[in-house]
């Protein structure tokens, strides 16, 4: 049996976590309401060592960084890239 350093990728978890399931339920309300996006950042700034997308609010860097020059419809755009990656996550279960 190998022995574990620590230093190993540690992948995203299967399906969605409490944090993911109310980023799910804000999704809904962003793309249906007429206000001004906010942005999905949760303070939780770390990228998935499998994926391409931060595990706290499921942007890419390039969404991240652009997010303030976005106007609200490319932000919604955004949103509702983060509702179709957290429901093929759903799925993957």
């Amino acid at each position: 049996m190998q022995t574990m350093c620590g230093s190993e990728l540690t992948p995203k978890i299967q399906g969605l976590t409490p944090a993911d399931l109310r980023l799910q339920a804000q999704v809904r309300r962003v793309l249906s309401s007429a206000e001004a996006p906010p942005s999905p950042c949760i303070s939780v700034c770390r990228m998935s060592d499998d994926t391409t997308y931060c595990v706290g609010c499921w942007r890419t860097l390039d969404e991240i960084g652009g997010w303030g020059q976005r106007n609200a419809d490319d932000k919604r755009v955004v949103w509702g890239f983060i509702g179709e990656r957290l429901a093929a996550q759903a799925a993957a279960q």
